[in-house]
C-alpha cells in the first residue's frame, strides 16, 4: 500500500515539476518528498559504509589523514594480517606443547583462534554499524575521549613491547649467527659481533625504510617474503624430525661435550649402552595430554598467539572494496594459515625432543650441532622474518599517536617520517640500554594485549550496537559480556604468573608473539 501511495505520489510531482502554474519552492517541496518516499532497495554490503568512511571531496568534510581509498588487494591484505599474528612465539610452541600434551595443546590452539575470530567479528560490526575504521575513533564513539585514549594507549604499549622484543632478538641472535658462519672467536672484539650496532644497522638500512612507506598495503610483499621465511622454518624442523635420533647425543668435540653436559650427564652418553629400554621408550614417546607445574604457564603464551587487533582496521581500510564479509574472509584465511603453521610447527618440534625441547626451540638443536648450516639458515630466516614483522607492527603505533594528537590533520610527510624515526630511536634505545625492559614490557603485554584482544572489542560492540537493535538480553551481547570477562580472567592469569615468577627468581613464561 505504500509502494503504490508513494508511486502515485512521485508521479503527480513529476506533473508539478513540469507544470508553469506552480512555483519552483513547491517544486522543491516535492522533489525532497518524492526522495524520502521512494522505496530505496539495499546497497550491496559495505557500499553505505565506504560512503560514509569516504566522504566525497567536494563535501564539508575536512580530509584526514586516514581519509583515502584503499588499494590493497586481498591476497595482499592476507599476507600483512599473517606477518602481524606471526611472532618469535612460534618458536616457544613446541615448549608448550610439552607441557600440556598433543590433544590439549590443539584443543586450547583451536579455542584461540576461534576466540580470535569472534573478536575480530565483534571489531568489524561495531566499525560498520558507525562506520569508522579505526580502534581509537570506535573507543571515542563508544566512551568518548577516555575511550579513544583507552585505546590509543593500549595499542602503543603492546606494539612498543612486541617491536622491543622482536628487536632484542636482533640484538642477542644475530652476532651468534654472523660468529657461527665465520666460526669466529666469541671472545674476540670485532664490531660484526656487537648487538648494539647490528640491531642499529638493521633498523636504520631495513626497518626504517620500509617504516617509512606511506600506505600499510606496500608491504604486502616483505609480509609474503616473511611467511615465506617461517614456511622455511617449519620445512626445516619437520625435516629434522626424520634426521634426528630419539634420544639425542649432545654436540661433543674433545672437551666440549663435558662443557655442555655438566648439568644433565645422561644426554652426553651413549643411550643404547646405558639407559634402560623401558626409560628409553617413555622418554621417546608422545603424550596425549600432560598436567604438570608448567602447564598453566602455557595458556597466556597461547592466548595471544593470534595477536594481531591493532592491524586489523588499518589493513581493513587499505583494503581495495573493502566490505565487512571480505575483511572477515581475510582475517580467517589468515587466522588458519597461522593456526596450521603453528601446530605442524610445535608438533614436529616436540616430536623431536620430546621432554627435553627448549622453550626456544633453536637453542635446543645447538645443543646437538652448533654448527648445523641448516640450522643456521633458518635462523637467519627467523630474524629475517622478525625483521620484517617490525614495520607492520609500527603502523598502528603511528596512527594511534595521530589520532590521539593530530585527530583531524591530513597527511603530512614530515609528521609521518618523524613518528617512525623517534619511535625506533627510542626502542633501539630501549634495547641497547636497558635489555631488562623486557620485564615490564611483560606486564604490559599482560595488561594491553587482553583489553586489545578481549576487552575492547567486547565493551565497544555492548555501547554501539543500539539497544533497539539488540538488548542486553540479546545473545550477541550476553556472549560479549562473556568475552570481556574472559579477557579479564586472562589478564589476571596472567599477571599471576609474572609475579610468581618474579617472587621465585625464575623466568618460566615466554613471550606470546
Amino acid at each position: 500500500m505504500a509502494l503504490k501511495l508513494s508511486g502515485r505520489f512521485v508521479k503527480n510531482c513529476v506533473e508539478i515539476l513540469f507544470s508553469d502554474v506552480f512555483t519552483s519552492k513547491r517544486s522543491i517541496n516535492c522533489k525532497f518528498t518524492a526522495v524520502l518516499l521512494i522505496p530505496r532497495f539495499d546497497d550491496p554490503e559495505g557500499a553505505l559504509e565506504s560512503e560514509e568512511f569516504l566522504p566525497n571531496t567536494h563535501g564539508k568534510k575536512p580530509t584526514r589523514f586516514t581519509d583515502f581509498e584503499g588499494k590493497t588487494s586481498f591476497g595482499m591484505s592476507v599476507f600483512n594480517l599473517g606477518n602481524a599474528i606471526m611472532g618469535s612465539g612460534i618458536l616457544g610452541l613446541a615448549y608448550a606443547m610439552a607441557n600440556t600434551g598433543i590433544l590439549l595443546f590443539l584443543f586450547l590452539l583451536t579455542a584461540v583462534a576461534a576466540l580470535s575470530s569472534y573478536s575480530i567479528h565483534l571489531l568489524l560490526k561495531s566499525s560498520g554499524i558507525v562506520g569508522i575504521r579505526s580502534y581509537e575513533q570506535l573507543g571515542y564513539r563508544a566512551f568518548g575521549t577516555p575511550g579513544k585514549m583507552a585505546a590509543g594507549i593500549a595499542i602503543t604499549l603492546q606494539n612498543i613491547g612486541a617491536m622491543s622484543s622482536y628487536l632484542y632478538i636482533v640484538k642477542s641472535e644475530l652476532p651468534l649467527v654472523i660468529q657461527a658462519f665465520l666460526k669466529a672467536d666469541p671472545n674476540s672484539d670485532l664490531w660484526y659481533l656487537n648487538g648494539n650496532y647490528l640491531v642499529i644497522m638493521v633498523s636504520a638500512s631495513v626497518i626504517l625504510p620500509l617504516a617509512l612507506m606511506k600506505r600499510l598495503g606496500y608491504l604486502g610483499y616483505t609480509s609474503g617474503f616473511s611467511l615465506s621465511c617461517m614456511v622455511f622454518f617449519l620445512s626445516a624442523v619437520t625435516y629434522k624430525k626424520f634426521q634426528i635420533p630419539c634420544p639425542f647425543e649432545e654436540f661433543s668435540t674433545n672437551s666440549t661435550a663435558a662443557h655442555l653436559g655438566l648439568n644433565d650427564s645422561s644426554l652426553v652418553h651413549d643411550y643404547s649402552d646405558g639407559l634402560p629400554h623401558e626409560d628409553k621408550d617413555s622418554h621417546c614417546t608422545p603424550r596425549m595430554f600432560t598436567i604438570n607445574s608448567q602447564t598453566a604457564y602455557t595458556i597466556p603464551i597461547l592466548a595471544f598467539a593470534f595477536v594481531c587487533h591493532p592491524e586489523v582496521l588499518p589493513i581493513y581500510t587499505e583494503l581495495r572494496n573493502p566490505t565487512k564479509k571480505k575483511m572477515q574472509k581475510v582475517s580467517n584465511i589468515s587466522i588458519l594459515l597461522m593456526y596450521t603453521m603453528y601446530f605442524l610447527a610445535a608438533l614436529f618440534g616436540y616430536l623431536t625432543f620430546y621432554g627435553k625441547v627448549e622453550p626456544e626451540l633453536l637453542h635446543t638443536y645447538n645443543r646437538i650441532d652448533p654448527y648445523d648450516t641448516l640450522i643456521l639458515c633458518v635462523r637467519v630466516a627467523v630474524l629475517t622474518a622478525v625483521t620484517l614483522t617490525v614495520p607492520i607492527v609500527l603502523f598502528p603505533v603511528r596512527r594511534a599517536i595521530q589520532e590521539m594528537l593530530f585527530p583531524s590533520q591530513s597527511f603530512n610527510w614530515l609528521r609521518h617520517v618523524s613518528i617512525a624515526f623517534v619511535l625506533l630511536t627510542f626502542i633501539n634505545m630501549l634495547v641497547i640500554f636497558a635489555p631488562n625492559i623486557l620485564g615490564i614490557f611483560g606486564i604490559i603485554g599482560a595488561t594491553s594485549a587482553p583489553c586489545l584482544i578481549f576487552i575492547f572489542p567486547a565493551v565497544f560492540y555492548i555501547r554501539i550496537v543500539p539497544r533497539e537493535d539488540e538488548p542486553m538480553t540479546s545473545t550477541s551481547k550476553i556472549l560479549a559480556t562473556c568475552f570481556a570477562a574472559l579477557g579479564i580472567s586472562f589478564m589476571v592469569m596472567s599477571l599471576s604468573f609474572i609475579f610468581i615468577d618474579w617472587t621465585s627468581g625464575t623466568s618460566q613464561v615466554a613471550g606470546g608473539h
